[in-house]
């Protein structure tokens, strides 16, 4: 049966991971001066993208860590420093700050500025390694295809946020401010860091114990 107390923690975790509000204002500077129609394929384009590594993450990576010895309560921890960083950087705007120089760099750096999908939208904004960890880390915990099925959706409607998100990145911006957009990376910030002591703590426990 559809556990939706796994559903609600899953999507939690992955839309705060993800951050389809903090995704967006990336989106919007590396399409601008661009047409409506190819902002269109690069938000469509992004999101398939990120969605065929993670689905494909979900259920072969268990499989891939154990080949290279890695444990997952190992994991759990690797992933769970690993989100408490960006957590708090989300908390103090760090993570803002940087998404936004490395916008600027990219349109400099890039061969070909308008085909954004692949990178850095698809990999590693949307699928980043924080992402993969914290999905492998959830699907670790689900022991019938119910609860597996549970964690795919919450995975689903973060995807679907994200796509509506570029589809709307531009005037969401000027509707959002700055001031908005900030408090709500506040929030999502520490409740991230949250999400990631109890891993860290998970993981802890399984090594020891």
């Amino acid at each position: 049966m559809f556990d939706l107390a796994l559903f609600l923690s899953a999507f939690a975790t992955l839309f705060v991971i993800v951050d389809p509000p903090g995704c967006a204002p990336i989106f919007a500077t590396l399409t601008q001066g661009t047409s409506k129609t190819h902002q269109r394929k690069m938000a469509f384009k992004s999101v398939a993208v990120a969605s065929v590594i993670l689905i494909g993450f979900a259920y072969v990576g268990e499989w891939l860590f154990s080949k290279l010895g890695i444990s997952l309560d190992a994991l759990r921890i690797a992933g769970g420093i690993m989100l408490f960083i960006i957590g708090l950087n989300m908390v103090f705007e760090k993570r803002t700050e940087k998404r936004e120089d490395r916008a600027e760099d990219l349109l400099e750096e890039i061969e070909d500025p308008e085909d954004i999908s692949v990178f850095p939208m698809g990999i590693p904004m949307i699928a980043g390694p924080g992402t993969m960890a914290s999905l492998l880390i959830l699907m670790s915990r689900s022991s019938n295809g119910w609860e597996e099925a549970s964690i795919i959706a919450a995975l689903v409607l973060v995807l679907v946020i994200t796509l509506i998100s570029f589809l709307i990145a531009a005037p969401l911006m000027k509707l959002m401010g700055k001031t908005l957009t900030n408090v709500l990376t506040r929030v999502l910030g520490v409740l991230l860091a949250t999400l990631a002591a109890q891993f860290i703590i998970d993981g802890i426990k399984g090594a020891l114990f």
